[in-house]
Formats: C-alpha cells, structure tokens, sequence
C-alpha cells in the first residue's frame, strides 16, 4: 500500500534527478524565469565556461524590475537600467530564449506574466532569480527563489540542488468578512506566526476558505508565503485553477489539455498524508490589516493602535519594535486610522492583478471625491500590459485618472524603488506590496502595507480608512 503524501512530497519525487547522501538532491526544473537584474552574471558565467543554455524552451525572459512605468516611449534615461535591460535582450536572442521585450503588450511583472501566459502550469518546478517566486505556487507548482549562481546552474544544466523542506499546512476556515481580502488574511497569517514561523518550509494553504478563493486571490497567498520564512507556497489544484488555465498561450490544448487536466487533479495532499506542522484559521472574525513597522509581521486591526514595546516581554522582540517605531516615525497608542500618507502605491508581484484593480476601483467609486490634498501622490501599476489593457477596457483608469490617481504602464515600480518611482525620505506611503522593509521604497521611506481597497481608501481619505465600513460582502473584489 503507497504512503500517502502530502502536494509537495508529490512535486518533490517526481523532479528528483538523484539524492546524495547528506540528504541533498538534484531537482529536475521544469520552467526558469529570467529577468535583467540578476540574469547577466549568470549569462557571463556561461561565456567565460563556453557553456551553451541547455534547454532554451523552459525559459522566459521578461523585463520588469528596473524598466520606467512613464514615458517609456522616451526610452530608458538611467544608463545601468537601460544596460540590463539591453543585456537581458542580447542574451536571450543569443541564446534562443522567448522574451517579452519593454514594448510588447504582454511585457509585465514576470510573476504576473508567467500564469497569465500559461507558461507556469500545475506539478512543474518553477524557479527564478527573485524570491517572490513562491506566487506561482498557487497552482500546485514547486515554486521558489534562487541566487545568481544557481540561475546559471539551471542555465547550463536545467537542474538545481537542493535539500528537501519540512511540510505546513494551514487549513482556513469561515467566509472572508466584507471589506477583507488575501492580503488581509496572509498579514494576519505572517502576524501569527512571525516572519520565521515558516522558516525550513513549504506552507500549504488548505481549506474551504481557501477553496472559495479566485486564483489571483491564491496567488497573493502564495507570494507573502516567503514574508512569514517559508521556502514556497502552494495551493491544491481544483476546477478553478482548471478554468483559469484552459486556453492560456502556453497551456496544453486538444488532446494535451485532457491529459494533462487528468493529470493535474492528482496533484492534492492525499488523505491521512503527515505534516510536520498544522495551524487552523478561521477568517470570520478577521479586519482589514495595515504594517505599523518595519516588518510584515508587525501589523495591527484597522481599529487597533500602534503597540507600546514596553508591553513586549521578549527583549529581541521589543528591541525591534523600538528601532521599528523610531524608522517609521510613530508613537505607541496611536490609532492606526491616523496614520495619514504622503504617496500611495498600488501595484507590484502582490496586488496588481485585475481584481486587484477592480477592487481599489471600486472602492475610489464608492467613496467619490478626489485624492486627498494631503497625498502628493497616489500611482496604479498594473501587473501587466494586459492587466493594463483589460482594465482600460473596463474603464478602470478613468475611475483612477478622474480622481486624481496617475495611471502607469507595467513594472515593479515603487515596490522596490529600482527606478523613478521611489520615495523621499521620511514619506509615508500606503502600498500594496509585499515588503516594508527599511528603505525598500526608498531611502528613509516609510511603507505600510495593506490591501488594494485600503489603500484606494487611503489615497481619498489621506490617512487609513476602514473598508469593511464601506462595502457589503463580496463588493470590493476578491484579492
């Protein structure tokens, strides 16, 4: 009788080339994801080692990190920007790898870009040069980040070493409450079990709640797995995974489709299947969460206040939260719905997606008006140019435009500050990104992480508004 197994022991035996004895394996990779900041001295690797790429169709190659997100037709004016850009196109064209240059309509965030173009797909292992990577998780793909020189191991030998994790799984529970979305409940899951809480593993997010969830919102899940130490994330395939992915570009069809879909629901954590560590959650009771510090696990309700360390017995804990509220500028007791916000970013890998859009719409539509004098500037980055395109079909930027939102084309952007859109230091921001580490928007920025609809609300309001205020269930979008 087979052992049952858990979704990543499957993905995990079925890409093992060879284990050594220290435990170390070599995995089999099925997809590998470039972009132009950490690519070039993997390409240079293989150049000084006269090593050709050795499977050119398993990569993709897209521009995403540092490429401006205005006035693109005027080029790229940063002259390193536009070197790695230049390079990751030579490169590929060298090589014989698909890219999707600045230009094309498809050109986007490489996490947005891969399932939106079916070339992630469920049982692959999937990696890439950013430790986001884990988004691609969501449809049962072993998906994780890797360092320079192990994308030109994978270049040169389409495999990769690597040590088997520890299995998590957090089973949720209940209806999402109006107002709240994936990113409230993955913030609330990083606030429960700290940054480290998954530090060994791969989390697998399980569960009626979860089954209930869009594929964009599952997506967010998997890509804050990494913000709470996990290795990856991942979500069992179902119908819905099936429907997002049938008639993608890169997708099976025909007779490949069906075999392939029989194929793809076996990729679920069998019965009775051991998991080293389990956490339930019930998402009934849960509020719209915003970043107080300088880590996604320190996080507060929209109706709480910002902590007092001097209640933190851990003296490690409390002397982060000291420096923490020092860097960001807050008092302990202020309520969370005072913080007010000179910019306000919506976009990046997290939140940048349709129903990202649709939801912060919806929200700028609810409230009316225009963005608040107070905020110099509220941005909405799509994910993708057909994110963007999509959502111009929809009218969605003339919401945004019309109340004084800017309107970009796609890119990172302000997520990590690797081009124009930065801040200042000592800004405030309300973002939808997935990091508010020190100086990750910009040197000396202060960023808050929250949801797509709190952040609309915030960019109206200037300061952070309580969406479940606003909205019946269901209204504000799913992700």
């Amino acid at each position: 009788m087979l052992k049952a197994r858990t979704l990543y022991d499957k993905l995990w035996d079925e890409h093992v080339v060879r284990t050594e004895p220290d435990g170390t394996a070599l995995l089999y990779i099925d997809r590998h994801l470039l972009y132009e900041v950490t690519s070039p001295q993997a390409f240079e690797g293989l150049e000084l080692q006269q090593r050709p790429v050795w499977r050119a169709a398993a990569n993709l190659a897209v521009c995403d990190h540092n490429v401006p997100t205005s006035g693109r037709a005027q080029g790229i004016s940063d002259p390193l920007a536009r070197l790695q850009v230049e390079t990751l196109a030579h490169n590929s064209e060298k090589h014989g790898i698909a890219q999707l240059r600045l230009h094309d309509r498809r050109q986007g965030i490489v996490h947005i870009v891969g399932p939106e173009q079916g070339v992630t797909l469920p049982g692959m292992t999937v990696v890439c040069g950013d430790s986001h990577t884990s988004t691609h998780g969501a449809f049962a793909a072993l998906a994780f980040g890797i360092g320079t020189s192990e994308v030109e191991h994978v270049l040169a030998t389409q495999t990769l070493p690597a040590k088997k994790s520890r299995n998590m799984r957090i089973e949720v529970t209940g209806t999402m409450p109006a107002g709240c979305s994936a990113k409230d409940l993955i913030l609330h899951i990083i606030g429960s079990i700290g940054s480290d809480g998954g530090v060994g593993m791969t989390i697998e997010f399980s569960g009626p709640a979860i089954s209930a969830l869009s594929m964009e919102a599952r997506m967010t899940l998997c890509n804050m797995a990494i913000e709470a130490g996990a290795r990856s994330g991942l979500v069992a395939v179902d119908d819905v995974t099936i429907t997002y992915l049938q008639g993608r570009p890169s997708a099976p069809a025909g007779a490949d489709w069906q075999q392939a879909v029989q194929h793809w629901r076996t990729l679920v954590s069998d019965h009775g299947a051991h998991f080293d560590h389990e956490l339930g959650i019930d998402i009934s009771f849960l509020r719209p969460q915003v970043t107080w510090g300088t880590s996604p696990a320190m996080l507060a309700d929209i109706d709480g206040t910002v902590p007092d360390p001097a209640d933190e017995g851990d003296p490690g804990k409390r002397a982060a939260m000291v420096r923490a509220l020092a860097y960001m500028g807050l008092a302990p007791g202020l309520a969370i719905q005072e913080i007010s916000f000179d910019k306000v970013f919506i976009g990046s890998c997290t939140n940048s997606r349709i129903e990202d859009l649709r939801s912060a719409a919806a929200v700028v539509k609810k409230l009316g008006g225009a963005v608040a004098p107070t905020v110099k500037m509220a941005m909405v980055v799509p994910g993708s140019g057909l994110v963007k395109q999509q959502a111009e079909h929809e009218g969605l930027d003339r919401i945004f435009t019309d109340a004084g939102f800017s309107w970009h084309e796609p890119g990172c952007s302000m997520c990590l500050a690797m081009n124009e859109d930065r801040l200042a230091p000592g800004e405030r921001c309300a973002s939808t990104s997935n990091r508010n580490f020190e100086g990750r928007q910009g040197a000396g920025g202060r960023s808050h992480l929250m949801s797509p609809a709190m952040a609309a609300a915030a960019a109206i309001a200037g300061h952070c508004v309580d969406v479940a205020l606003l909205f019946d269930a269901g209204v504000t979008g799913e992700n």
